[in-house]
């Protein structure tokens, strides 16, 4: 674990998610995992959370939460809400710090760093990428790398991919902190009962419905092959009906498909992905995605869509697809020889617990805003490679 009181507390903001506690996304489960450990190495940690309809708490493992309102349209929810939360944290008592997540916000940066508060972006995936952004949105997320490059004080990558693509396009240097997940072992079985399932027989997919994440190439894939244990689907998606459609018209008709949409109870999620036989990842365009490391800190073996980033965290241990027909073996596979589905879980797992472990991101995260609050940035710096340990990656 990491040991308070290494380094004089910090006062860090944490924008541009939909807060805490997590309960939708990679972004938040990072905010949570790394804000919470700042917080017990004593920092003073406020994460900008979306007001919703359930309840405002205003701390949460240590960290203070602002609750702000957010447009609920999709080209203006992230941003109307980063918006309002730099105006907060513009405005309020000194931050020594602040980390703003996902580059569609970088806009807002120079106003955090004319008020003082140096500020690091974490770029995420490449997001112009996306079908479901249309010209005007992939123009915007392309012109937002640009601003990030040119105004923040630092940009974070979590995967080596994102990290050479902002070398090699705009010759920027990034930090590379990969996330983390948790390892679980013995995993209780019994909220499985809740939804009729057994423990190592069936396939899980958990994913938002967008088609970059591939989920209706997974349910084909599934129909065409000859697997008798069923496909459980956990995911659904705000702002994609026709998608949704789509993936709901696949799964018609086919008994063995269970679309159980948004699951929020985190003991249900812990033993869906603990005991899946296989976890099928489609995920295309991001960096290193929390669901697969979910899946491999479960001990699961993992299909994955055929891209750079997930054999970047899977290595030699994960199973490929590229196409429905693909995905099919890959089930069938599954099905054929379930001794070897857990064996590859195990390596999966070791790989999991050995690469991407929370307390040594959280550490990456407090190097990094100690050397901000100290007057560190890419914008004035001499152009160097950024590494620590926390980085290094053993080759896949």
């Amino acid at each position: 674990m990491l040991a308070p009181g290494s380094r004089p507390p910090l006062r860090i903001a944490m924008i541009g998610t939909r807060g805490v506690p997590a309960a939708y996304g990679g972004f938040e489960t990072a905010v949570e995992e790394i804000g919470s450990r700042l917080a017990d190495l004593g920092h003073e940690v406020t994460v900008y959370c979306r007001r919703g309809t359930g309840a405002r708490p205003r701390t949460h493992l240590g960290m203070r939460l602002v609750h702000l309102p957010a447009l609920r349209v999709k080209v203006a929810e992230t941003l109307s809400h980063s918006a309002l939360s730099v105006a907060h944290v513009a405005f309020s008592r000194g931050h020594d710090a602040a980390f703003v997540f996902n580059a569609a916000n970088s806009p807002f940066v120079p106003a955090l760093r004319v008020r003082g508060i140096p500020t690091a972006v974490h770029v995420d995936g490449l997001e112009w990428k996306r079908d479901k952004w249309s010209g005007a949105g992939k123009r915007y997320y392309r012109f937002a790398e640009r601003f990030a490059v040119r105004t923040a004080d630092a940009l974070i990558a979590d995967a080596q991919g994102i990290a050479d693509y902002y070398d090699s396009e705009y010759g920027a240097e990034t930090e590379l902190l990969a996330y983390g997940t948790r390892i679980l072992r013995a995993q209780p079985a019994q909220p499985l009962a809740a939804v009729g399932l057994e423990p190592g027989r069936f396939h899980l997919v958990v994913a938002r419905f967008e088609p970059e994440n591939h989920v209706d190439v997974i349910i084909d894939g599934y129909r065409r092959s000859g697997a008798t244990l069923p496909l459980v689907v956990v995911g659904s998606a705000p702002y994609a009906a026709e998608y949704t459609r789509r993936v709901e018209a696949l799964a018609e008709g086919d008994g063995r498909i269970r679309l159980l949409g948004g699951v929020f109870d985190q003991d249900l999620l812990d033993a869906l992905y603990a005991h899946a036989l296989s976890y099928a990842h489609g995920h295309s365009v991001g960096g290193t995605n929390p669901s697969l490391l979910r899946a491999m800190g479960a001990a699961t073996t993992v299909l994955a869509w055929d891209v750079g980033f997930n054999r970047e965290v899977l290595g030699h241990d994960g199973r490929y697809f590229a196409d429905a027909e693909s995905a099919a073996r890959g089930f069938e596979a599954a099905e054929a020889d379930p001794g070897l589905c857990g064996s590859i879980g195990v390596a999966l797992q070791e790989r999991a617990e050995r690469l991407y472990d929370w307390d040594d991101v959280a550490s990456g995260y407090e190097r990094l805003a100690t050397r901000l609050a100290r007057g560190h940035s890419i914008r004035t710096a001499p152009r160097t490679a950024i590494a620590s340990p926390v980085d290094s990656r053993e080759p896949s």
